[in-house]
């Protein structure tokens, strides 16, 4: 029996990357899945249903941009007239910005906060309606070590997932009392598409000369420890930063 199973999940950004890995471990572990992408594509629609039929379970993909609240509302009305619960929510879904600050133009860095804050803030809220009636669940936000550490080009993104990091810790300490947990996971750099754009600006050797493992994480080593967290063998761990970065030196 899977860890997850009879759990129902919201999991945003699960086209690609970790979001993808996620996606497929809960599945493995027999959840039910919203998988939510920001436009329709055959091929993740393709995907998705294999998925579902390898593991046996459902996947339902849903689709709305992250830095559009009326979409964002839009989604979860089709989340919630199934009147079905919702024990697990993944705030996946993010961009990166890897320029200095000085270089960086205003509406690009109110373009990152809409997708890494704003979005999963406003969806939170939303999904909060139904996790309030059961009282219980778990949220997971995906920052990363960005929103801790400091690095030169890293003044949007960074700042971006340290506004969630610090959202999933005030957040914790609202609701656990009606038994929701809020955790945030810090990946360091990991395998994703997403990576390239960093490696292109700082290079390898920067971007891995902090880890005492000396490489990238897997997509799927990022989505583990998002599904020890959402599991109920994580329900006494609230409000934390768990960093999956591979030792920090």
């Amino acid at each position: 029996m899977g860890i997850l199973q009879g759990k129902t999940a919201v999991i945003t950004g699960a086209n690609r990357g970790i979001g993808r890995a996620v996606v497929e471990q809960f599945a493995k572990e027999e959840a039910k899945i919203w998988a939510c992408a920001r436009k329709y594509n055959g091929e993740f629609e393709s995907d998705m249903t294999e998925l579902a039929e390898k593991y046996n379970t459902e996947i339902i993909p849903l689709y709305f941009d992250m830095a559009i609240e009326a979409e964002i509302k839009e989604a979860f009305k089709q989340i919630y007239k199934t009147r079905e619960t919702v024990d697990i929510l993944v705030n996946m879904a993010g961009v990166v910005n890897a320029t200095l600050f000085q270089m960086t133009p205003m509406h690009e860095i109110r373009d990152v906060f809409e997708t890494n804050f704003f979005g999963p803030v406003y969806l939170t809220q939303c999904i909060l309606k139904i996790m309030s009636r059961q009282r219980r669940g778990a949220i997971i936000n995906v920052a990363s070590i960005s929103g801790i550490d400091v690095n030169p080009t890293n003044c949007t993104y960074g700042s971006s997932k340290a506004a969630l990091i610090h959202f999933s810790k005030v957040l914790a300490s609202e609701v656990g009392k009606i038994g929701i947990r809020v955790n945030a996971v810090a990946p360091g750099p990991t395998e994703t598409d997403m990576i390239k754009t960093v490696q292109n600006v700082v290079g390898d050797d920067h971007l891995l000369e902090r880890c005492a493992m000396e490489r990238c994480a897997t997509p799927q080593e990022i989505a583990d420890a998002i599904v020890y967290l959402a599991s109920d063998y994580a329900s006494f761990i609230n409000g934390q930063v768990i960093r999956v970065d591979g030792g920090s030196k």
